[in-house]
């Protein structure tokens, strides 16, 4: 297996700058895996392909609007993007600016003082502030977009699910993106029942993988948490003989993650923390019985975690088809639902 067996040519213009309206609108291939049939349609008739007891299992988790911009005390302006929160006033971020060593002080407009803790690896800082950042974030906190995306974002929400309520990611969730509440009433009125779970998206998510050799790769660690109602919820549906469908790649590393720490009969077992699953070709799959999501970058872990699930060529020939018939691609791009 080589990182190369995992590119394509993407020609730019298929790379989604702004999302569709409404959100259910979008694009939706669906995918058989068992008769290797592909369908069109849109993503409001997904329910189509579920059955009555079918369980979705969304990521719950909130963009946190992390970028913001301090200067120096000698007037230089540099950007941060808050990654993770270690304490109340600490924070992992990456640091856009010349000479931000440690023991650097910053000044943010009307906000706390930034003290520079520690120099991580690149451009990465253990930044503190005099006090805790929420609302400051809040009142003057600008969305992290993708670094693909160049057009502005003029209604900020457009890159939370309708259903984010725990703050910590540094990015969406996307394969969720196209739900509406219109359409999760019309799902839950089949029979098909929602799950929760949390996993905090890095911005490693967007990172190629730059080893020639994927079982190199040192992945990224996300922490997440799967309930115990989710837990149960998960072994009442395959019980019952349903289908759990995981909502997006984030919702598959959690589930697969819980499965990994599960006793004898449990399916899969509540818990908190960190995961550094990395779901390559040849993983056995505990849980996910299907799939939601977005098209992925080239030589990504996502890309991976997907031709481990539906299989490598089938994935690239799939995705060649989807650029030949206009599919948008990415973050704000169409969707695909793996049976």
């Amino acid at each position: 297996m080589k990182t190369s067996d995992f590119d394509y040519d993407l020609p730019p213009e298929r790379i989604a700058q702004t999302p569709v309206e409404p959100r259910h609108s979008s694009r939706l291939l669906v995918l058989n895996r068992d008769t290797e049939v592909v369908e069109h349609t849109t993503f409001w008739n997904i329910g189509k392909y579920l059955n009555p007891g079918d369980l979705l299992v969304i990521n719950q988790t909130r963009v946190i609007p992390a970028r913001i911009f301090a200067r120096k005390p000698t007037g230089g302006q540099v950007e941060l993007l808050l990654l993770k929160q270690v304490d109340d006033t600490a924070w992992e971020a990456l640091v856009g600016g010349k000479k931000v060593h440690q023991g650097s002080r910053l000044l943010l407009e009307d906000g706390p003082q930034v003290n520079v803790e520690a120099v991580l690896d690149g451009s990465r800082r253990l930044v503190r502030f005099t006090r805790p950042i929420t609302d400051y974030l809040e009142q003057r906190g600008q969305m992290p977009l993708p670094p693909y995306i160049h057009t502005t974002l003029s209604d900020p929400g457009r890159y939370q699910t309708v259903y984010a309520t725990r703050p910590g990611s540094a990015a969406a969730p996307t394969a969720g993106l196209h739900f509406t509440p219109e359409l999760m009433r019309r799902l839950e009125g089949q029979g098909i029942q929602f799950a929760r779970i949390t996993l905090h998206v890095g911005l490693d998510t967007f990172a190629p993988v730059n080893e020639a050799d994927p079982h190199q790769h040192l992945i990224h660690t996300e922490w997440c948490e799967l309930s115990a109602e989710t837990a149960e919820r998960i072994r009442f549906t395959r019980q019952a003989e349903g289908k759990v469908i995981a909502v997006g790649t984030t919702s598959v590393r959690t589930l697969e993650s819980a499965a990994r720490l599960a006793g004898p009969g449990e399916v899969v077992t509540a818990f908190t923390g960190p995961t550094d699953l990395f779901i390559l070709p040849g993983f056995s799959f505990q849980v996910v019985d299907a799939m939601i999501t977005n098209f992925h970058l080239p030589r990504s872990t996502l890309i991976m975690l997907v031709s481990a699930f539906t299989g490598r060529e089938r994935v690239l020939e799939t995705y060649r088809l989807a650029i030949e018939l206009g599919y948008r691609f990415y973050s704000f791009g169409d969707a695909m639902l793996i049976l």
